[in-house]
């Protein structure tokens, strides 16, 4: 649910907690990312840096220029001056990835999780099962079949937490029980209703399903990319994931290697909370792909 009224809650003497509802949805994404917006435009004294979540905002403040409850103040005036999320216009870059679907990588990570830890189902066959999907293949097309909005970024610095935009390809699956030791850099994994793509090679719980040969943060910013940031993303954001072989995979991981590859990336884009609620409107929702 929206609560009527944002909770505003303390996080130590220097972070304040900004909750709009107790759900995962774009509606309140929309919200965090609309004030996010709000904040760097009124330059408000004393905030340093803000980190929006699904449903939430993480508010980083200097409690030497501005107290928790003059923070509270100018939020909740900046929130009030906000209107309706229809309202909402954000920058919004738009990142094709060629993906590699039901890959030989996850695969071999899936069947070393089985061998040495507990057996489970296959993961793209278990969530096409649990999303009424007649396999993994229709599952790829599902998955594949929208543009993903980038929500937070967490929890290794430059994973992006997405959301389906398109409503007909948002999928849920529940995370791992015990979580993997390691997944492969560059998988893409599913966890709730959240796509994430893991940056390095880390353990991890996220259902596994597809991967992807192009980094999202580079330490040594080594593509124009990464000029201001080691990460790729910045809330707001989409991605697009482009269903690739194999062959393909290797030929763009040897260009991102030789320093060649170019990513494809839209970079002048405005995302319009009203228009896209007008999309959504025009679609069948019971058709899937």
């Amino acid at each position: 649910m929206i609560y009527e009224q944002p909770k505003f809650m303390p996080g130590g003497d220097r972070y304040a907690l900004i909750e709009f509802g107790n759900e995962m949805n774009l509606e309140l994404n929309f919200m965090a990312q609309g004030l996010a917006t709000a904040i760097e435009q009124s330059k408000t004294k004393g905030v340093v840096e803000t980190a929006p979540c699904f449903a939430s905002m993480l508010v980083h403040y200097d409690p030497d220029a501005i107290d928790f409850a003059d923070l509270k103040k100018e939020m909740m005036a900046l929130i009030s001056s906000l209107g309706s999320s229809d309202d909402i216009e954000l920058d919004s870059r738009l990142f094709y990835f060629p993906t590699v679907y039901l890959d030989p990588w996850t695969k071999e990570c899936i069947d070393d999780y089985c061998a040495k830890i507990t057996k489970k189902e296959y993961d793209p066959a278990f969530i096409a099962r649990l999303n009424g999907l007649a396999d993994a293949n229709q599952f790829a097309r599902v998955h594949s079949g929208t543009e993903y909005w980038v929500s937070a970024l967490g929890f290794w610095p430059g994973l992006p937490f997405m959301m389906a935009l398109d409503p007909r390809c948002v999928l849920t699956a529940p995370k791992y029980n015990p979580p993997r030791t390691w997944t492969p850099q560059g998988t893409v994994g599913m966890g709730g209703a959240s796509t994430a793509i893991y940056p390095v090679a880390t353990p991890g719980g996220y259902q596994i399903f597809a991967r992807i040969p192009v980094p999202i943060w580079d330490t040594e910013k080594r593509f124009p990319q990464f000029e201001n940031s080691i990460c790729l993303f910045k809330p707001g954001d989409r991605v697009k994931f482009v269903p690739v072989g194999v062959e393909e995979f290797n030929d763009v991981e040897a260009k991102v290697k030789a320093g060649t590859y170019v990513y494809n990336v839209v970079e002048y884009q405005r995302f319009s909370v009203r228009n896209y609620k007008k999309w959504v409107k025009s679609l069948d929702l019971k058709a899937r792909f």
